[in-house]
């Protein structure tokens, strides 16, 4: 955004932001000594913010679309140099992710308002003055809450909100209304499917050697009319508890279907997967209709299963899903790696598809383990004749990568986040595999190391 060595309008000068491992600690090249990050640390208050840019495809259309996909990063760059101390991470075409340590969670939120209002004024472009119009969504936990999954979700609950209302959001996770009660979530979930408030996000997973979606997950939310956007990890487990679960899983299998119907139509035929709870690989009935419903809707239907749930009853588990494979659904292994990985039970599962939990994939290019664990993840599915998906692919080095070790399909926020039926749609016919091809420089780059290698 700025020619090199010219400061910024903060008087910092602005940093240089590397394409290939978008993920910086920004605190660690500007904070003045080892004290000062360690006062940092020692806020009591952890905060995740999600900044989008709405305006992103009259961007493109102006700026063409090579320059538009770094536009996060210029994003980035900007509020690097405005507060040094923020971590950044581009996690989206049109998204980046903001970590940040407060002494209060309106300190917290007053940070985002601030930048917020940065935004407000036109920035240089190559010479151009462009506005670039951002969506804030912010989730703050105490410092002793070290569940990083569950905060990472309440930011993206925050930015959901916040398309919703065009308004900064914050959900603080100490407040009892974020921290929903499970009694009364069991009680609202049969009127809530009745009364249309779940929906449906997709997310899609892209063949790595065809450069393309060859299938896509597709993610339950609950839009509650007091609550707000209620994500899985907050309501999963308490239809489960309830006995909500099976009623919540048909219904989900039945809008896929019909969706799926509405895809083809605009030429997108093509695998969805949804998730099945390990609770219901027990229960007859539920297989025996979910295998009805699928078979007379002729549907592309796939399950996705977790390795725990299978260890819960593995007579009945595998039994069930030997009949889900017997009719045509392909079955996936969720969250491989996350929980005690069995071998014994791993090559008794009739399944097609292995996905490495995103745990070893974000961290696979900081890791000196996590990169030899998905390699050899990736060769042990091979060769019981499975395809390997990646979850939580967030940059371009962790995608190269990838590549190198022989994956077959990936999946995360580098290629798209969870979006909406028409949403989906518009990026399968608007953008469908660029944003992998826009790495074919490193795939490239990397086919003679592959040869060697081999």
């Amino acid at each position: 955004m700025h020619p090199p060595g010219q400061a910024t309008p903060s008087g910092l000068p602005p940093l240089a932001f590397d394409m290939l491992n978008p993920i910086r600690s920004f605190d660690a090249e500007h904070a003045d000594d080892a004290d000062e990050r360690g006062r940092a640390r020692a806020r009591p208050w952890r905060a995740i913010a999600l900044c989008e840019i709405v305006n992103f495809q009259s961007l493109r259309r102006h700026l063409g679309r090579a320059r538009a996909d770094t536009l996060a990063c210029d994003v980035a760059e900007h509020i690097g140099s405005l507060h040094p101390g923020i971590r950044l991470a581009v996690v989206g075409r049109a998204l980046v992710e903001l970590s940040f340590e407060s002494d209060t969670p309106a300190k917290a939120t007053a940070s985002v308002e601030e930048l917020c209002r940065v935004f407000a004024r036109t920035l240089d472009l190559d010479g151009e003055r462009h506005l670039i119009q951002m969506r804030w969504g912010l989730a703050v936990a105490a410092a002793s809450d070290d569940d990083e999954v569950r905060l990472s979700e309440a930011a993206e609950a925050a930015l959901e909100q916040a398309r919703q209302e065009a308004r900064v959001v914050t959900l603080d996770l100490s407040q009892a209304g974020v921290a929903f009660d499970r009694v009364s979530l069991m009680r609202e979930l049969p009127r809530a499917i009745s009364a249309g408030q779940m929906f449906l996000q997709y997310q899609p997973k892209v063949n790595v050697r065809r450069e393309a979606v060859s299938s896509a997950e597709a993610l339950v939310r609950w839009q509650h009319p007091v609550r707000g956007l209620i994500l899985p990890g907050d309501f999963i487990s308490a239809a489960e508890e309830g006995g909500e679960i099976a009623g919540l899983t048909l219904w989900t299998l039945r809008q896929v279907i019909a969706d799926q119907r509405v895809l083809a139509a605009h030429g997108h035929d093509m695998p969805v997967f949804i998730n099945i709870s390990g609770v219901l690989l027990a229960d007859t009935a539920f297989v025996e209709e979910a295998c009805r419903i699928v078979r007379e809707s002729d549907a592309k239907i796939g399950f996705e299963i977790t390795e725990t749930a299978v260890i819960r009853d593995p007579e009945s588990a595998i039994r069930h899903l030997k009949l889900f494979s017997d009719i045509g659904i392909p079955l996936a292994i969720d969250d491989y790696g996350a929980g005690l990985s069995s071998l014994a039970y791993l090559k008794q599962l009739p399944a097609t598809e292995l996905k490495i939990d995103k745990m070893f994939v974000m961290q696979l290019t900081s890791s000196n383990r996590d990169p030899l664990i998905v390699r050899s993840t990736i060769d042990l599915a091979h060769a019981l004749e499975m395809e390997v998906t990646a979850e939580g692919v967030e940059t371009p080095a962790a995608l190269a990568l990838l590549s190198v070790m022989g994956c077959d399909m990936v999946q995360g926020y580098l290629l798209s986040r969870p979006i909406a039926l028409d949403a989906f749609i518009r990026y399968l016919d608007e953008e469908g595999f660029k944003s992998v091809s826009s790495a074919r420089p490193s795939f490239a780059a990397l086919q003679g190391f592959r040869r060697k290698a081999g």
